[in-house]
């Protein structure tokens, strides 16, 4: 029987199979002997073939076949570098959520985020949350940096999950689609979730004001039903964000509007560092492309992780 992965906390998932009924299951001995590098061979979005047994009153499910994912959202694990895990799968669009100062979120984690989403093919929407929570300062900083980032193609909508703000727009796009709401503790994910879907009634939790960081309120991803059709994963929040396996030929790939210009690059092979007659540098010293992303695209291509996330966001923009 064919079920799709609902919940997982690590060991036990929660599926709902094609008869229309909700197992909890676990995965088949089997799967853990293979060579897998993920921490998570089953992840929230993953459709799976299982098996059910009975023992005394209880059916549980048995994964035992992993269909192949048309995408995922992949990240480092945090303190187990060799390894990787696997956010949610089978995504028909993500939403990044950010904020400017509660908590920040920084240009350098934007990026990193959008480098794995166009990786993946996986189309992305940078939601900027808490329009109503900023000073009229904070409100330009945020639409100059939306603005930068829809100047490269992407959709860009502030929003504020207290008061409603554009959620109309938000729900429009969800629509009958498998969407994933990723971003840093506290930027708002499960206060989003619950203005979309008042009924789930999602655990949600103050900012550390000491630190102006979330508290993680989220620990498991987990996908829910929308009333007006499609499915939301609401993830857990994400401290950095590590790139996987990306080389470094192929990615200026993944930066739109390097992309664009490259083929004007002296040489085929140009990596957009020391080359003479680069086109991408050209394009930056005209401004064409923003600093902050081709300082994330040598971060990138260095190796850096994304550690320094929690300074200033916006220090290179200005």
């Amino acid at each position: 029987m064919k079920a799709v992965v609902y919940k997982s906390t690590g060991s036990w998932y929660l599926l709902k199979a094609e008869d229309g009924k909700i197992y909890n299951s676990r995965i088949k001995g089997k799967f853990r002997l293979k060579d897998i590098k993920s921490t998570n061979p089953v992840s929230v979005g993953d459709h799976v073939e299982i098996d059910t047994e009975t023992k005394g009153d209880e059916t549980i499910g048995i994964i035992k076949e992993i269909y192949d994912r048309k995408n995922y959202i992949i990240r480092k694990s945090v303190n187990l570098s060799k390894q990787t895990h696997i956010i949610a799968a089978n995504i028909d669009l993500a939403f990044l959520l950010v904020t400017y100062n509660n908590p920040p979120t920084s240009t350098t984690f934007i990026d990193r985020f959008l480098v794995t989403a166009e990786a993946y093919h996986i189309p992305t929407v940078l939601l900027f949350n808490k329009v109503d929570d900023y000073s009229v300062e904070e409100f330009a900083e945020m639409k100059y940096l939306a603005e930068l980032y829809r100047k490269i193609g992407y959709t860009c909508i502030g929003i504020s999950a207290e008061t409603g703000e554009n959620l109309d727009q938000v729900k429009a796009l969800m629509k009958d689609n498998v969407s994933v709401f990723a971003g840093h503790s506290g930027v708002g994910k499960s206060t989003l979730v619950n203005a979309i879907e008042p009924n789930l009634n999602i655990k949600t939790s103050e900012i550390s004001l000491q630190h102006k960081q979330g508290q993680h309120t989220t620990t498991f991803a987990e996908m829910h039903e929308l009333h007006f059709g499609g499915q939301i994963i609401d993830t857990p929040g994400i401290r950095g964000f590590g790139v996987v396996d990306i080389d470094k030929y192929a990615l200026d790939n993944y930066f739109p509007e390097f992309f664009k210009v490259k083929s004007n690059c002296k040489f085929n092979n140009c990596i957009h560092v020391d080359e003479p007659q680069c086109a991408v540098k050209e394009a930056l010293t005209e401004d064409k492309i923003a600093y902050s992303r081709y300082k994330s695209y040598l971060q990138i291509m260095e190796g850096d992780e994304d550690e320094n996330f929690r300074k200033d966001p916006y220090q290179d923009l200005r």
